[in-house]
């Protein structure tokens, strides 16, 4: 196995969250997926089935959306810079379209051994303006402080019961899971990310990683590797998630009777991840994409804040994106 550029005796089966043209960067400790959390209880009452395209998910948020007894219909990150970033990134991804002009295969897109043509910005696309529209309508059924919100404000809104449907990653699904005071204890259903029109189902590939840093001392590699090892081991998995966490990396410890018990979200994600809906391509590891998330979170939210339209927030995201990639390479 490589690992940064080092060969390492013990072989390891590389994820694409820590791949780039086959060269494998790092272990994964954490493996995470973003869902859609919805409340059970509340669906069944109204009579509602779980949305499973975007266009349902704004018909659910609607009929679920009581703000005069302090419920929003749906949380999601609305926050300036990096939390709108992705989800807008996301958001273009169940439309159809990745960030990038990605290289499409028969079930999706490659993520990795892009050429140059496949780095190129995807603000300009009919996606982009799908996306946006979606965000601009589900403004009207989110909670008022929707446009500050990030990762652990959504996913405390649903917990709280302030929201009945959440975009959420399953690290922080135990605000809930393993809370009984929470009003979604028991009661909260998952389905990967509503799909526009031309989209399918996928859960965007997230978490943490560990690697070893290719300038340290050679003497001190063999016992990083020995930490490393351990701590991405299937025991150390299986004790972080007997202690609180409810995201592991690993199969085999995923399918463990006992920590299955632990929460459904749990057979959950390994089933999605088995049926191929769990993919790194919605948050591909290509050059700049740091920049184009923040480029997309600070035009998106001019775009939501009203400060520009929706064509001119994203013209000049696509023009400054194509500024960045330049700036790193021709495309």
């Amino acid at each position: 196995m490589l690992l940064n550029g080092r060969i390492l005796a013990i072989k390891y089966n590389p994820t694409a969250s820590t791949r780039r043209r086959d060269r494998q960067y790092g272990i994964p400790l954490l493996s995470t997926a973003e869902l859609l959390a919805y409340r059970t209880d509340l669906l069944k009452d109204a009579g509602l089935a779980p949305p499973r395209t975007t266009a349902e998910t704004l018909a659910v948020a609607r009929a679920l959306h009581t703000p005069e007894q302090g419920r929003f219909g749906i949380a999601w990150n609305g926050g300036r810079g990096t939390a709108l970033g992705h989800t807008f990134m996301v958001v273009m991804a169940a439309h159809g379209q990745p960030i990038v002009n990605l290289a499409r295969t028969a079930d999706g897109f490659l993520p990795e051994d892009m050429a140059e043509e496949h780095l190129r910005p995807m603000f300009d696309s009919e996606a982009a303006h799908a996306a946006a529209d979606y965000l601009i309508e589900l403004l009207s059924v989110s909670p008022p402080d929707i446009l500050t919100m990030t990762w652990y404000d959504r996913a405390r809104a649903y917990a709280n019961g302030h929201a009945a449907l959440a975009y959420a990653h399953t690290l922080l699904v135990n605000l809930f899971e393993r809370d009984p005071a929470s009003p979604a204890y028991g009661k909260t259903g998952y389905l990967p990310q509503p799909t526009g029109p031309r989209g399918r189902p996928i859960s965007p590939l997230g978490g943490y990683a560990l690697a070893i840093p290719g300038n340290i001392a050679e003497e001190r590699v063999a016992p990083a590797w020995a930490a490393l090892t351990a701590l991405t081991s299937a025991g150390a998995a299986k004790l972080f998630m007997t202690n609180g966490s409810l995201a592991s990396p690993r199969f085999s410890v995923n399918r463990d009777p006992e920590v299955q018990a632990l929460s459904p979200v749990i057979g959950i994600v390994d089933a999605i991840a088995r049926q191929g809906v769990l993919r790194a391509w919605p948050r591909p590891p290509v050059p700049g994409i740091s920049a184009l998330i923040g480029i997309a979170g600070e035009e998106i939210h001019d775009m939501l804040s009203g400060h520009k339209t929706r064509v001119v927030a994203l013209a000049t995201a696509q023009s400054r994106a194509e500024t960045v990639m330049r700036a790193l390479g021709p495309y």
